[in-house]
């Protein structure tokens, strides 16, 4: 491709070859481009319609399923931005909103770990600050291969560091998520970021370029080679023996821009000095530009020769699919601009203004004063391809359900149970992940409550009230694997639980979609099954998704990972002084189980620790269980009836009652009424233990009573040990010898 390429050169040369194909676009998506322009695109148009119409920008094979969340959301007053903007935002009572989102990085972290990862970091926190808010907290969803795979020592330390090194230069705490550990994720890890920002209602600013004659400024880092052809080549595209050689396409971070960058942008919204923004993350200018233009008057004139470069040498077609980070695009009335600048200038963060806002209703670009870009910049942003992919039942799924867990042998002796207590304890995905954990900062800005391990991470907005937010992160790829409906309800329901744990009241949800090929029919069903089931319990739990992510191609030559939908959970604390810490830590106080246990092992955390088993159904999912159990937890911790609080989710009651155990630094000693295997182990679905506290045990009745929600006292708080009366007493120091040993042994 040549920088000299421009529009009435193709006119004249309708002819001429494109590489079409090696940015990602098929034949008849780019034969529709050559029916909107009626001619053959120039080298920087193509660049524009390949990254823009790709998967990761167009989600043009998931669109017809995204649909429903909007289609069955929920009616809520609360929801004040919906999907279609960088993030969701929802009033949070007292004048305060919140806006939150999760997204993948998932290809680039396997190419360049630390990078990758932290730069998902940076891009998410640039679509919070582009609503208008201020980041105050990440949090994190990791998947890696086996533990002990040699690839796992080579991309884990590299994520962990990444996403370390980036959020505690920001000064952002990240206070929780889940790391998970399958061989489905070899060679292809899931590494998907969330940031929530907070703002008042009136400073929500949007994705649009109005009022003609208005200028764009492209503000913050230079633009490099970095990132070129990132969302068009790397993240629409399954992993094979070249993919090491991609490392151009991943991007490379500056975490110290970025902090000047956030806090020169809330300065520039502060004085009112911006119409419309949008941040540079997947497609560069490319996005920034077509949608900026499509969301307002229609119309924007940009010189792309003015864009600051760090590299000369760069053609416009480089230029516009380059993501290299920490860049942001606003839209400034000509009397704003010189204030605009001075404040730049203030933060030493770079600014040019490289065009106008029109009303012609095309997006034109000029370079050296040759016309390279002419076209109707909605064809771009929101006309793109939309497939509908065909769909089939996976050839082995009815193979892998009737393959249930009973014909797995079960622990039944005392020395066998306590083995079994022990081995999923230290199982790594069960484990301690203090050895990750450790390398975040998760009380910087001192407005933490709450944070791994806890059951959501939770934050102060408001020191007077103390009005506050849970945040949960959940997703379960074997639950999804087996039922991709059920499994994407079992992760919301998990998230929703977490939340309602520390007394929050679940409020809205934010998603990210890992799946494998499209093109692959029976990938193609997971979605939309997990997509169709995610919308049905959203509305059944009330709370509506406000945005997410899709992140197709996850898969090694023809083997997709795990359908792994990551479902993230937003809740209000009206005071977070009174939340619920999952520790149990008060000598003495009874320990009730809520909810309802039966015999489910379908894709569990047993199966797959001691036989490397999937198979078989998930748990059955309950939403009216999961709303009702949600309606206690937060009515306690309103009361302050309870002294700990922990969900029951993979490992069941033996691993909450290790964790909350471990936690807290006192034993447990319970009773069992009936099979003691199913008792520990099951994973059945709306249920937590609880510590009540002596004087409010009658109320606590009272409360679940009145909510229908099953209890049953199973013992007490107190001494050393893990005790299950008749069968076995494990010392604490035991438990947390195998509990913490496992991720520093492997990572050694």
């Amino acid at each position: 491709m040549s920088g000299t390429d421009n529009v009435a050169l193709a006119g004249r040369t309708p002819d001429q070859p494109q590489p079409y194909k090696e940015l990602g676009m098929n034949e008849e998506e780019y034969r529709k481009v050559r029916d909107i322009l009626r001619r053959r695109p120039t080298a920087s148009e193509l660049a524009i319609y390949s990254v823009m119409w790709s998967e990761h920008c167009s989600y043009k094979s998931s669109k017809i399923y995204l649909r429903q969340f909007g289609e069955k959301a929920p009616k809520t007053d609360k929801l004040l931005v919906g999907m279609g903007e960088n993030a969701g935002v929802v009033d949070v009572g007292q004048g305060w909103a919140v806006t939150f989102k999760v997204e993948s990085h998932n290809h680039p972290s396997f190419v360049e770990p630390h990078q990758g990862a932290a730069t998902g970091v940076g891009g998410i926190v640039r679509d919070i600050i582009s609503m208008g808010a201020r980041p105050v907290a990440v949090m994190d969803s990791l998947r890696f291969g086996a533990a002990d795979a040699p690839d796992t020592r080579r991309v884990l330390p590299g994520v962990v560091s990444g996403i370390g090194g980036y959020g505690n230069c920001l000064g952002l705490p990240n206070i929780g998520g889940e790391t998970v550990f399958d061989p489905c994720y070899q060679d292809n890890p899931l590494v998907n970021a969330l940031c929530i920002g907070v703002l008042r209602h009136e400073d929500i600013h949007k994705a649009s370029a109005s009022g003609v004659g208005n200028k764009v400024v492209l503000y913050g880092s230079y633009t490099g080679p970095d990132g070129i052809g990132g969302a068009s080549v790397l993240a629409s595209a399954s992993f094979d023996e070249e993919s090491q050689a991609k490392r151009p396409s991943v991007q490379v971070g500056d975490p110290f821009m970025e902090k000047l960058l956030i806090e020169c942008s809330l300065e520039l919204f502060h004085k009112g000095l911006v119409e419309g923004i949008q941040d540079l993350g997947a497609a560069g200018v490319s996005c920034a530009t077509t949608e900026l233009a499509a969301g307002g008057t229609g119309g924007m004139d940009v010189q792309l020769d003015r864009v600051p470069l760090r590299d000369p040498n760069l053609l416009p077609e480089e230029i516009l699919m380059s993501e290299s980070q920490e860049r942001m695009m606003a839209v400034v009335t000509p009397a704003n601009v010189d204030e605009f600048m001075a404040v730049c200038a203030r933060y030493e963060v770079p600014a040019t203004v490289i065009g106008e806002v029109t009303d012609t209703g095309r997006l034109v670009m000029t370079w050296h004063g040759e016309v390279i870009v002419d076209i109707p910049p909605r064809t771009a942003a929101h006309d793109g391809p939309v497939y509908e992919r065909p769909v089939a039942v996976p050839a082995d799924q009815a193979r892998l359900q009737a393959d249930t867990p009973g014909r797995l042998p079960r622990p039944s002796t005392r020395d066998e149970l306590r083995k079994t207590v022990m081995w999923l304890a230290g199982s790594p995905n069960l484990a301690d992940k203090e050895w990750i954990t450790s390398q975040y900062d998760r009380y910087v800005l001192g407005n933490t409550v709450l944070a791994q391990p806890e059951n959501a991470g939770v934050i102060r907005l408001d020191d007077e009230t103390g009005l506050g937010v849970a945040l949960a992160l959940d997703g379960n790829g074997r639950y999804t694997r087996l039922d991709p409906y059920a499994g994407a309800q079992l992760a919301l329901s998990e998230a929703y639980r977490n939340v309602a744990a520390t007394g929050a009241q679940p409020l809205a949800v934010t998603n990210c979609l890992n799946f494998g090929s499209p093109e692959d029919p029976g990938v193609m069903w997971q979605f939309s099954k997990a997509t169709e089931g995610l919308a049905d319990a959203c509305l059944a739990l009330g709370i509506p998704v406000t945005g997410g992510n899709v992140s197709f191609y996850n898969q090694t030559g023809s083997t997709p990972i795990n359908p792994t939908p990551v479902i993230g959970v937003l809740g209000v604390h009206a005071d977070v002084r009174r939340r619920t810490a999952m520790a149990f830590a008060a000598e003495g106080h009874k320990l009730v189980l809520l909810g309802t246990t039966r015999e489910e092992f379908g894709g569990s955390e047993w199966a797959h620790v001691m036989y490397g088993h999937l198979g078989g159904l998930p748990p059955m999912v309950d939403l009216p269980a999961e709303a009702a159990l949600g309606s206690v937890l937060i009515t306690a911790a309103q009361e302050t009836l309870l002294s700990g609080a922990h969900d029951l989710s993979d490992g069941g009651l033996s691993q909450a009652l290790v964790e909350a155990s471990l936690r807290g630094g006192l034993g447990v000693r319970v009773a069992l009424q009936g099979d003691p295997f199913t008792e520990l182990f099951s994973e059945s679905v709306a249920r937590a233990v609880v510590a009540v506290r002596p004087e409010a045990e009658t109320r606590f009745v009272d409360i679940c009573t009145q909510a229908g929600v099953p209890f049953t006292t199973i013992g007490v708080v107190g001494g050393d040990s893990f005790t299950v009366d008749g069968l076995f007493s494990i010392p604490l120091h035991e438990l947390r010898e195998a509990h913490t040993g496992t991720l520093p042994n492997l990572m050694a």
